[in-house]
């Protein structure tokens, strides 16, 4: 099996817990330029932002923020693609009380986006089922876009990129997993113990600096 099946397969079983298909799509505004957001974690903090140009996604993304449903959750599956490329997982988890409407599908295709180094990306089911779950790459697994495997392949929804804490991230992806938990490809990929989402809130980006 080669890498993409590998990927797509164990990304398919994702734990996203997406709300069932024909679910309605929530209606949220849509960020006219990056927003910045500190994803607090028992391993450290990851600072990210949101990419205007997957505005569905983005939006789905701070409001989960918003209204601190990403708070008290958790990083709970590392998968590691070869020596040098992976992801971490994180989020709601399907839990009730957290889980909002699912939202309509943005390819990587239409959005010009790529799951490169510090992409974050959506996980989910079938597309227009992804929820509350996202995903961090870590090296360069353009694999998941948009195109790059069957004719038709709808790919991952990139909405954002980190910009600070990705030595957190690798720090995750290495941490110890559970040598049972899981089921098919998820084996042996779940986070043992699960890393903690303290918090996650809106940031004020670093002013720019001007040479003198």
């Amino acid at each position: 099996m080669n890498r993409r099946s590998l990927a797509l397969a164990a990304l398919s079983i994702v734990i996203a817990f997406a709300a069932p298909a024909g679910a309605q799509t929530q209606d949220a505004a849509a960020p006219s330029s990056p927003v910045r957001v500190a994803i607090e974690t028992t391993a450290g903090t990851i600072l990210a932002e949101t990419d205007p140009r997957a505005p569905v996604t983005s939006a789905n993304f701070l409001r989960y923020v918003d209204e601190r449903r990403f708070d008290g959750t958790d990083f709970y599956r590392g998968m590691a693609v070869g020596p040098s490329a992976g992801l971490i997982q994180g989020g709601t988890s399907g839990a009730a009380d957290r889980v909002l409407p699912p939202i309509a599908h943005e390819p990587t295709s239409e959005t010009g986006l790529s799951h490169t180094d510090g992409a974050l990306s959506m996980a989910r089911f079938d597309p227009g089922t992804a929820t509350g779950d996202f995903f961090i790459i870590i090296g360069d697994l353009g694999t998941l876009d948009a195109g790059r495997g069957a004719p038709g392949d709808p790919g991952f929804a990139v909405f954002g990129q980190v910009v600070e804490g990705m030595d957190v991230a690798r720090q995750i992806l290495a941490a110890p997993k559970s040598a049972t938990e899981g089921e098919g490809f998820m084996r042996g990929q779940m986070l043992d113990p699960r890393i903690r989402i303290v918090s996650v809130r809106r940031v004020e980006a670093a002013p720019a600096t001007t040479a003198e």
